[in-house]
């Protein structure tokens, strides 16, 4: 156990994090064991130590901002992290049977809880701020006007937004862009709530995975948006995803994805306790996956935006946090305990802190389909 200690307490200095300090970014430590925790099980000992009250942090976006600015991640949990990229490269976790695993286990968690959250928008991915928006609404639908105006969506084109999440942006281009919208996605939750909301729009919602899209929709699209989407899909499945898309357009149509960039190894913890085998697509990984089917036309990055979004996220949860807990099931059932409130607290906070270091970024990328 001294030796383990002595192992934390030398990471820790090395990001200039104390443990029992007085600076927010300082860690308390409820139970020693964590460190033992973290040595076999890496970022995913430190994250679920953290939700099953081993330790505390002031602010645990300033902890993860300083520990991956000094790289710490990449000193520990090796067992784990080697066991995972190995099975990542083995087998393929986002097979068409496990589809739907993403949005059973993360976004159907409750749509009164991601309207808290997310507020009018129901926009879940970065907003963009720097078109001049002061609040989290502004800058959602400030990204729903951009992607709309890189597309040069224009009245009668037919759009196919894949992941269209709650509906919102195929609402929004609909409205304002007089276009058709048809759009899928993987979760009933998702679903049930945007079919109640669009209204008399020419919109569609489709449950299901952009492998198995009717054959009919091939080459029948003017313009596809995906917002955060193949970060779901899986390393083994992103020329798949591509294909499939390029498939879908017309000739001469335009490709929209906004995509966090990362290193092409998952998360342990994110991948395991958030969104199931997901992973965060290397520059390299598109690269390839895209080649021969789509040419880049334009390219912004604005990670710093996300570090604002995710902020603003989690201080809309903490807020409605007296709301949320007494929210419950169809069977009454009190749905959203304290450790579900920590689970969640680390998750907004480490995604911050990882967009805040450029750990990760978030870009969006135009693309021309090739001939």
């Amino acid at each position: 156990m001294r030796y383990l200690n002595d192992w934390a307490h030398s990471l820790l200095s090395s990001a200039g994090i104390a443990t029992d300090g007085k600076r927010p970014f300082d860690i308390v430590v409820r139970d020693p064991r964590i460190f033992s925790r973290i040595f076999w099980t890496g970022m995913l000992g430190l994250g679920d130590g953290y939700v099953d009250g081993q330790w505390d942090c002031a602010s645990v976006d300033q902890f993860i901002d300083r520990t991956a600015r000094a790289d710490v991640g990449s000193r520990l949990g090796y067992f784990i992290e080697t066991l995972q990229a190995l099975r990542d490269r083995l087998f393929n976790l986002q097979s068409v049977r496990r589809a739907f695993v993403v949005g059973e286990r993360h976004y159907d968690l409750g749509n009164e809880l991601y309207a808290e959250m997310l507020g009018p928008t129901m926009g879940y991915s970065s907003g963009y701020y720097r078109d001049g928006a002061q609040t989290l609404d502004e800058a959602q639908y400030a990204k729903f006007d951009r992607i709309c105006r890189l597309l040069k969506l224009k009245p009668g084109m037919r759009v196919l937004e894949v992941g269209c999440g709650w509906g919102t942006f195929a609402q929004y281009a609909a409205e304002n862009y007089s276009v058709s919208v048809v759009g899928i996605s993987v979760s009933r939750e998702q679903l049930k709530f945007a079919d109640e909301h669009k209204g008399t729009l020419p919109i569609e919602f489709h449950l299901v995975d952009y492998r198995n899209m009717p054959t009919s929709w091939r080459a029948s699209f003017d313009a596809v948006v995906s917002v955060e989407m193949i970060e779901a899909v899986g390393v083994k499945n992103f020329r798949t995803f591509m294909s499939t898309i390029a498939e879908a357009l017309k000739p001469g149509g335009t490709f929209m994805m906004q995509v966090i960039v990362g290193s092409g190894i998952p998360d342990s913890w994110i991948s395991t306790r958030i969104f199931p085998n997901g992973v965060l697509p290397s520059i390299r990984q598109i690269a390839v996956a895209i080649e021969n089917l789509f040419d880049i036309e334009d390219v912004e990055s604005f990670g710093e935006d996300y570090d604002r979004t995710l902020m603003d996220w989690h201080a809309r949860f903490e807020k409605a946090w007296p709301t949320i807990k007494l929210m419950r099931d169809e069977k009454g059932i009190l749905r959203y305990d304290e450790r579900f409130r920590r689970m969640w607290h680390y998750y907004l906070l480490l995604c911050a802190g990882g967009f805040r270091s450029r750990k990760f970024y978030v870009s969006q990328m135009l693309m021309s389909k090739r001939s």
